[in-house]
């Protein structure tokens, strides 16, 4: 394989900008994996164990901010679902459409909106929003690609954004 990066495809080009992998959440927000994430972390705030404190504070009991990537991430193995299952499928796309067998998340960024509360219903859609010229990097010469995961409850309120810059590269030939 050639360590030139051939220019970005237009098939690549035309997804910049635009909703992909529209999905809604498999069940409703709920305790039990708001309560096992709090355990793992040892969290013990009150505004998440303590449903007086949450009324009083917010409302309704809500899911820490931080969780918003989770609800989303798909279980290995799903009733009537067949092939490949993976969270930042666009990301994966990416690499196999511009040819980058190798890819890591360098960076990752959160903008949390209205609180995400116990019942809720969420959907996302990723969206890329710009793609790099050819970088040269310790680990290989490729694209940076930046990738928003945008949310919304059941209401259209927005509940957050992850937004995950990528290198897609190819490593040095030996």
């Amino acid at each position: 394989m050639s360590d030139e990066i051939p220019e970005i495809p237009q098939d690549v080009l035309d997804l910049i900008g635009k909703p992909l992998y529209q999905e809604e959440t498999e069940f409703d927000i709920e305790m039990g994996y708001v309560y096992n994430t709090l355990a793992a972390v040892q969290n013990g705030n009150p505004l998440y164990w303590d449903k007086s404190v949450a009324q009083e504070l917010v409302g309704a009991q809500i899911a820490p901010p931080t969780m918003l990537s989770v609800w989303f991430r798909p279980h290995y193995w799903t009733p009537g679902f067949e092939g490949e299952r993976t969270a930042l499928q666009s990301h994966f796309d990416m690499k196999r459409m511009m040819d980058l067998p190798e890819a890591i998340i360098s960076g990752n960024e959160n903008i949390f909106g209205v609180p995400v509360k116990i019942g809720d219903k969420l959907r996302t859609h990723q969206v890329i929003k710009s793609i790099s010229d050819v970088k040269k990097t310790r680990v290989g010469t490729g694209r940076f690609w930046v990738i928003n995961v945008e949310s919304v409850n059941q209401d259209g309120e927005h509940v957050g954004t992850d937004i995950y810059t990528c290198l897609g590269y190819r490593r040095p030939e030996q």
